[in-house]
């Protein structure tokens, strides 16, 4: 399909390249990235198989190599233009729909009440209730608006690497409710007019009323301040690696920074919205009060803030590492390390969570001794050969004196391996 969509686009020289980012225009932002992936994925699996490769290089595996490699790198490095352009339409365009889905979720608690109050009857808490949605779904819509170019509602929740922070869309959330209640204890104590009614109402604010869900409200916000301060100085100090994603995607709620399902993270969100919908639930049965949220389930929310923190400190690690050798192909002697040898450097970490794009592997370095060398792309079919996140295969440059040289990687994100002595000879 890949290769279809890329011989289609380039059958016509006229046809829009998907330059603009107009959300109407069929060949705007996102279909000029899809058709860069698609043709991108095309040159690469061509090169994998030993196709297109110009009779000028093809008798020298280490040149052919070499212009394959930079050639890959070119292409990765426009897909990764288009995708940015692509994020940055995407998230302009994406305050417009988080307000249709505020407005939504007005009109579908309007139907529910409007629905429960056949029979028992219209009443002040569901006025109340409806214009507290009202107000906050403005404030939103509000929010929206002014930082539309950052994704609307959903800034405050978006980190900085440009993925939805989890620790931060929970806290949101449990914001969001316990203001709703404030104000639908606002709405009622504003229309009552029995003192004892009042009275009642201002009880209903009483810490022993909602003591549980101040507890969670108070340890929520402080993991998403604490998580935020704990990555920033994890990634200072080369203990954790992050790569910045080209938009922010729903399932970052979910999993890591490499698309993969993360337990933490999972627990967290599936606990909170259980304590959520309980918390919902026990307002609209009492509307005169806080949610009492029971200690039980409280502490079942901080035994799983517990351990997404705990998570959070356990999750990366600095880049090692463990050796350096030789790369032997089938027939050759048995050598040391000279220049021009390729070396294969066996470690772990190599390639950060999330850096696996072509253009991302493309930004690796290996010093040997004073020489920065590329990390060649080895394209394979579906994917690549070289660099991997254990091994990593260069040549030893022509540069490099002879002697004791030190080999040390620099990752994706820009984080430094340990230094490894490795002889050269002549």
């Amino acid at each position: 399909m890949a290769v279809q969509e890329a011989r289609q686009s380039g059958a016509d020289p006229a046809a829009h390249e998907g330059g603009c980012t107009c959300g109407d225009c069929p060949h705007g932002a996102r279909e000029g990235h899809r058709r860069a992936v698609a043709a991108f994925l095309v040159k690469r699996d061509e090169y994998a198989t030993g196709r297109g490769l110009p009779a000028a290089v093809a008798h020298s595996a280490s040149a052919s190599r070499q212009w394959v490699s930079e050639e890959l790198a070119q292409a990765a490095e426009a897909v990764a233009e288009r995708g940015r352009a692509e994020g940055a339409a995407w998230l302009a365009r994406l305050w417009q729909r988080t307000a249709a889905v505020v407005w939504a979720g007005v009109l579908v608690l309007l139907l529910v009440q409007a629905l429960t109050a056949i029979g028992a009857g219209w009443t002040s808490a569901r006025t109340a209730g409806l214009l507290s949605a009202v107000l906050v779904a403005g404030a939103l819509t509000a929010a929206s608006w002014f930082h539309r170019a950052r994704g609307g509602a959903l800034a405050p929740v978006i980190g900085e690497d440009n993925r939805l922070s989890t620790s931060r869309a929970v806290a949101g959330s449990w914001v969001l409710l316990v203001a709703f209640a404030v104000l639908v204890l606002v709405g009622r104590l504003a229309a009552a007019s029995d003192h004892r009614e009042r009275d009642a109402l201002i009880d209903g604010l009483e810490l022993a009323r909602g003591a549980g869900v101040v507890t969670v409200l108070a340890v929520v916000c402080g993991i998403a301040v604490l998580v935020r301060r704990v990555v920033g100085l994890r990634v200072q100090g080369q203990r954790l690696q992050k790569v910045r994603a080209h938009r922010p995607r729903a399932a970052d709620l979910l999993t890591d920074d490499s698309g993969r399902g993360s337990f933490a993270d999972i627990q967290y969100v599936a606990v909170n919205a259980v304590a959520l919908a309980f918390a919902a639930v026990r307002l609209a049965r009492r509307p005169d009060q806080l949610p009492d949220l029971p200690w039980g389930l409280a502490v079942i929310v901080l035994v799983s803030a517990g351990t997404y923190l705990a998570g959070k400190y356990a999750e990366g690690g600095r880049p090692v590492i463990l050796s350096v050798v030789r790369a032997r192909e089938a027939g050759d002697l048995d050598a040391p390390i000279r220049t021009g040898d390729d070396i294969e450097i066996r470690g772990t970490g190599f390639v950060p969570a999330g850096a696996q794009g072509a253009d991302r592997l493309a930004r690796m370095v290996v010093r040997v001794g004073p020489v920065n060398v590329h990390v060649p792309l080895v394209p394979v079919v579906g994917g690549f050969d070289n660099p991997a996140d254990d091994l990593l295969t260069v040549p030893v440059p022509a540069d490099v004196e002879p002697g004791r040289v030190d080999v040390q990687v620099v990752t994706a994100a820009g984080v430094e391996t340990n230094r490894y002595t490795i002889d050269v000879t002549e």
